[in-house]
Order: structure tokens, then C-alpha cells, then sequence
């Protein structure tokens, strides 16, 4: 790795060793470019806006961070305009019913975030005032706020000069420095390293900057280095390796574990539910009864009856493990209640668009098939 200067650099020096030089050409020079090609987004406050004196709400940039954590913008985008017209402030995202946003949020995955983003609007809601706190230190007391969403709305919210380091932003700065340290072991280089080029003037719009030059120029495949702002003193550019980076640590491979999906539907066509412990993965949203999912699940019907094998299997992939459902179906009994985590929805009151992606995909299943009990 060699320094901006061309002279050789060391991969861990700190990011106090950086030169205001450096921060005072690489910053404008990218804040020009952003000025010019700014994505446009819901959630965001424009570079022309900010300059007219528009503050972004920190409910929506709040909102979005939580969103985008895992996800990619375009999967984001629908999910945070129903929320936000649903829910257009963050006192009426407080008061909504657990169950109404678990629905609306089904579908993004990692629904930790979804119950986390209820608990965090409730302290908003009720013990800040319904305003966000506009440090990073405060910030990250929040429920479900860890240091890169807090430093994320602090920079962007509130114009603080935090360092905001998202895979895009890695992937610039691993390019930029010319760094081949793999991740995730080369995080604290690279943060260092976005520290220091971070500059006190507009940093929300330089942390967006960087973050919509890595998505739109500075791409995993095929960088566009030819229109990129920071080409010149781009050391991977130079150097050739920047399609190469940034190098990561290859990932074991992901165990493949099984299971059984229960639907039961009535003759009336209402549908057997049922609501998954708050803690674990999918927590506390509607699905199907079903087996543990492992290696060898044993069987575990809500209720003894000839269930029947749909044929067929349901696949997903989870961040770590493959899953593949068997899909069983039967009618249910008359008069049957179910248990105290259980749920009856009538035809009418049943959405499978509320259902998390792999249990949509069972009823996708059984919706193509000839078999449907009650029908």
C-alpha cells in the first residue's frame, strides 16, 4: 500500500497521522461531484435543499437507516413510503399496534429491526419528547441503535462530523488507499482511514457523498474510474487492483437445515396461525406451525388429523442457514380454538403479504397446488 503522496504507507497508521491537505482537496472535490449527481431518495434532503436552509427529519433518516441495514435501496424504497404514510411521524409509529407494523415490515427480513424500531419510537415517543437525541453518545443509548446507524443520523440528521462506514464506504476507502488487509479484520484501517478524510463542513452531505459514489461509480464489479471525482489519487486505480478489492475473508460454508410447515384452513377458509416467540429468528411475527428447524426435526402438528404432503418443498436462505420446508396441509376441526400463541384468521382478515418471505413462500405452495382443504 503506498500513501496519496505516492510515498510507501503503513496499512494501521492511525487517522490522526492524516494531513488536512488531504481532507481539504479529497472533500470538495467529492461534495462538488455530489452537488451534480446526489441519488434521489425519499428519505434524503438534496444538496440544493440542505443549501436553502431544508433540515432532513431525523424520524425519516432514523427510519431509513433502520431499513437499509442488510437491504439495498431499491428493496427499501416501497416499505419506507407505506410506513411513512401510514405512520408519517414518529409519535404515530409509537401508537401503532405491534402486530400492524410486524405486518407492514414482513417481507424485509431481519425482523429484529422491526420490534427494535417499535421499542426505540416508544422512548422517543415518551421520554425524549418525540425528539431524537442529536449526538452519536446519545444516539446510541436508543433500543436497536448501534454505532454505525447512530453515527449514520447523527452525520446526516444533524450535520455532525461522524465517521459513517457502510460497505460502500469501505469499498472506497479500500480502493482509495490501495488496502488488501481482507475484511472484516481491515474494518478499524479503513475507519480510521474515513475518519480522516471526514471533513467539519457539511459532513451529512460528504457521508452521503461518499456512500452514493461507492453505490454509483466505485461498484464491487466494474468501477467507473474514468468519471470518478477521486480517479487522481485513487492508489488501486493506479496500482490495478481495484476491481480486487476490497478482499474479504472466504465465508464457511452455510449449514442446510430442514423442517415442516402445518396449514390448516377451516371450512369456512379461515387460516391456523401462529405468533413466534419474540426472541429468535423471526420473532414475533404470524407464521405457520411447525417442526424446529434442524437436521433431523421431529414432527410436531398443531393438532392430530390426516395431514397431507402438499409435494414439493419450500427453500430460503437465511444469513446463516439454508432452509428447505416441507409443506403439510390439512382442514381444520370444528370448533377448534388453537393454543394460547395461536391465531384464527378469516378469509377475509388474512393478508400472505403479511407473512415473513419463507412463510409466504409455503403458501405460495399450497395457492399452485390442486389440494386446498376447505376450499
Amino acid at each position: 500500500m503506498r500513501d496519496l503522496d505516492g510515498s510507501p504507507g503503513q496499512i494501521k497508521q492511525p487517522a490522526a497521522e492524516q494531513t488536512d491537505a488531504q481532507q481539504a482537496v479529497l472533500a470538495p472535490e467529492i461534495l462538488h461531484w455530489y452537488d451534480h449527481n446526489a441519488r434521489a431518495m425519499p428519505w434524503r434532503v438534496s444538496p440544493r435543499d440542505r443549501a436553502n436552509g431544508i433540515s432532513p427529519d431525523p424520524y425519516r433518516v432514523w427510519l431509513s437507516e433502520v431499513m437499509l441495514q442488510q437491504t439495498t435501496v431499491a428493496a427499501v424504497t416501497e416499505y419506507f413510503q407505506r410506513f411513512t404514510r401510514r405512520w408519517p411521524r414518529v409519535q404515530d409509529l409509537a401508537a401503532a399496534k405491534d402486530a400492524d407494523v410486524m405486518g407492514e415490515w414482513a417481507g424485509l427480513g431481519y425482523y429484529a429491526r422491526a420490534r427494535n424500531l417499535l421499542k426505540c419510537a416508544r422512548v422517543v415517543t415518551n421520554d425524549l419528547g418525540g425528539l431524537f437525541p442529536d449526538s452519536y453518545e446519545a444516539l446510541l443509548k436508543l433500543p436497536g441503535i448501534g454505532p454505525y446507524t447512530a453515527a449514520a443520523v447523527a452525520s446526516i440528521a444533524f450535520d455532525r462530523a461522524e465517521t459513517v462506514l457502510d460497505g460502500n464506504v469501505e469499498r472506497v476507502m479500500a480502493r482509495l488507499y490501495d488496502i488488501d488487509d481482507p475484511l472484516p479484520g481491515s474494518k478499524p484501517v479503513l475507519k480510521a482511514r474515513a475518519a480522516a478524510l471526514t471533513p467539519i463542513t457539511r459532513p451529512g452531505d460528504y457521508a452521503q457523498a461518499v456512500m452514493d459514489l461507492g453505490a454509483t461509480i466505485c461498484t464491487p464489479k466494474n468501477p467507473a474510474c474514468g468519471i470518478c471525482p477521486w480517479r487522481a489519487p485513487c492508489l488501486a486505480r493506479v496500482a490495478g487492483t481495484a476491481a480486487e478489492l476490497p478482499k474479504k475473508t472466504p465465508k464457511q460454508p452455510k449449514p442446510t437445515r430442514r423442517g415442516t410447515a402445518y396449514l390448516a384452513r377451516s371450512a369456512t377458509g379461515s387460516w391456523l396461525l401462529e405468533r413466534r416467540p419474540e426472541k429468535g429468528l423471526l420473532g414475533g411475527m404470524l407464521g405457520w406451525p411447525g417442526t424446529e428447524w434442524n437436521e433431523a426435526p421431529e414432527p410436531r402438528p398443531p393438532f392430530d388429523a390426516d395431514w397431507q404432503n402438499l409435494g414439493g418443498e419450500v427453500r430460503h436462505t437465511f444469513t446463516h442457514f439454508h432452509l428447505i420446508l416441507e409443506v403439510k396441509l390439512a382442514e381444520l376441526p370444528a370448533g377448534y380454538n388453537g393454543a394460547p400463541n395461536q391465531e384464527l384468521l378469516s378469509r377475509h382478515a388474512f393478508r400472505p403479504t403479511d407473512l415473513p418471505t419463507v412463510m409466504r413462500k409455503a403458501f405460495d405452495l399450497w395457492a399452485g397446488s390442486d389440494f386446498n382443504p376447505g376450499a
